[in-house]
């Protein structure tokens, strides 16, 4: 059942028991290599103590006050941050740890004597599993039984370890979604008593697991968890407001399960679009207007924009993980007919979203319509959709695709510059939208030259309106249309 370890890192193993010292593959390795999966680091634990460990490993680090040396096993390596994902073993000394007054961090490091000792203050049980360079499994708290059985089960009494580490709530949650486990119901239910103490967790750790969840093979399973243990309400309990919210007849779904049903569904490794998947119809129920099957959403999308931009702003996701995400819920709601949208309406779709979104924004249009039970993921009409894209890709959808540009007209239609010139190409490129047949030099240059005496407000304005107007021919087909996902 265990691969075998790599010769690397037997390579560390074997000097620190040449040396005379105890010395074992721990935790998380231990776990995905018992599941078949690619361990993502290396950890060993040894009774070494720290220097021990660095005289014999002279190239080693030691930065920390945890009793964790890195060892290259890369001799060439220049230690960097990259560098120490992949070609560092984390080398740490048998320990115990006393209270954890801030329900976060030890108040202080002892080292332990014994290797049971260590793995008795790990989180669980499946990861407190310990393998010798012989392939040897030492499992004193049952954990391979656990990964059998497909369970998550705290080490000891699981109240004292969340007390210890709160966000080993969200870990739980987290491995179960990884993993397709269950949580124990012992540790499920000491879960729900002390979920508050997520509070005491800086919200990027919270962030961190949570993103884990999203980029996970079962998000569905680990959001429903975080319901389930009233974690969610701590951290994002907008989303939980979609709970029992029946919808319209193009649905069989309520709000909730619709959008954690979508999350699932949605076939990008992005963490931007399973988010924006997530979020898309998180409006809805401040937007609900009538009940039953007749009731409507209308601007949903953009209440949803709104929501999601104080959700990740409020979780610290990075600013352009947080404008992406934002950009595609507030544009998830595009109508497309094949018999009614002509290219123009494609090619205002792309000017607002950016061609090089556009499979985003299918791919949450995707995750929508699965998420919806409908049985396609895309119909004849959004492949028409990526046909008509990719047929007008070349079209001028932004300034810099004109014929026309600030220079050529300082020097050859003596404009001076100023910000005339950038309202002047907005207004072009708004009639080029309409029909690109004009995007060339010798077109563009007389209409400039004719809008050359216009004050810069009505210039502003002129550009406004044609984009407004066409923007609210769009908008009304929407809202007419109801829009079937």
């Amino acid at each position: 059942m265990i691969k075998s370890i790599p010769q690397e890192v037997k390579q560390v193993l074997q000097a620190l028991t040449d040396a005379g010292f105890e010395a074992y593959i721990v935790g998380g390795c231990v776990r995905d290599l018992t599941v078949k999966c690619s361990p993502k680091d290396w950890d060993i634990t040894t009774n070494a103590k720290p220097e021990q460990v660095q005289e014999i490993f002279p190239d080693s680090f030691y930065e920390n006050n945890f009793g964790t040396v890195g060892v290259k096993v890369n001799p060439f390596l220049t230690v960097g941050k990259k560098d120490r994902e992949h070609d560092i073993v984390e080398v740490t000394t048998y320990r115990i740890e006393s209270t954890y007054s801030d329900n976060r961090r030890p108040d202080e490091i002892k080292f332990a004597k014994t290797l049971e000792e260590d793995l008795s203050r790990r989180d669980f049980a499946m990861n407190a599993l310990a393998l010798d360079i012989n392939n040897n499994l030492l499992d004193p708290f049952n954990g391979q039984e656990d990964i059998n059985k497909k369970l998550i089960r705290a080490v000891g009494d699981p109240t004292e370890r969340f007390d210890e580490d709160a966000l080993r709530m969200m870990r739980a949650v987290r491995f179960a979604a990884e993993l397709n486990f269950t949580i124990e119901e012992k540790t499920l239910e000491a879960t729900r008593m002390k979920s508050s103490l997520i509070n005491k967790i800086s919200i990027e750790r919270v962030r961190d697991e949570f993103t884990k969840i999203m980029m996970s093979e079962h998000p569905r399973h680990g959001i429903q968890m975080l319901h389930d243990t009233n974690l969610l309400s701590h951290f994002l309990p907008e989303l939980e407001l979609g709970i029992g919210v029946e919808q319209n007849h193009h649905h069989t779904l309520t709000v909730w399960e619709h959008n954690l049903k979508a999350a699932d569904k949605c076939p990008s490794r992005k963490l931007e679009v399973r988010l924006a998947t997530l979020f898309h119809d998180i409006g809805k129920p401040e937007s609900k207007q009538g009940e039953g099957r007749d009731c409507t959403f209308y601007n949903h999308e953009y209440i949803s924009a709104r929501l999601t931009k104080n959700i990740m702003k409020r979780m610290r996701f990075s600013k352009s993980i947080t404008e992406k995400t934002v950009l595609l819920v507030r544009n998830h709601m595009f109508y497309y007919s094949v018999d009614e949208v002509t290219e123009t309406a494609v090619r205002r779709i792309i000017k607002k979203v950016g061609l090089q979104n556009m499979k985003d924004l299918i791919d949450v249009r995707i995750g929508d319509r699965l998420g919806s039970n409908t049985p396609k993921a895309k119909p004849y009409k959004l492949r028409h959709f990526e046909y008509i894209i990719d047929k007008v890709s070349n079209d001028p959808v932004t300034v810099k695709m004109l014929k026309l540009n600030g220079d050529i007209m300082i020097k050859d239609l003596s404009f001076k510059p100023g910000p005339q010139i950038g309202a002047i190409l907005n207004v072009l490129l708004a009639e080029t939208i309409e029909d690109p047949s004009k995007n060339t030099l010798e077109y563009l240059s007389e209409r400039a030259v004719l809008l050359k005496d216009e004050n810069l407000d009505t210039l502003q304005n002129l550009a406004k309106e044609k984009i407004k107007n066409k923007q609210k021919d769009d908008d009304e087909n929407i809202k007419k249309k109801h829009w079937v996902k």
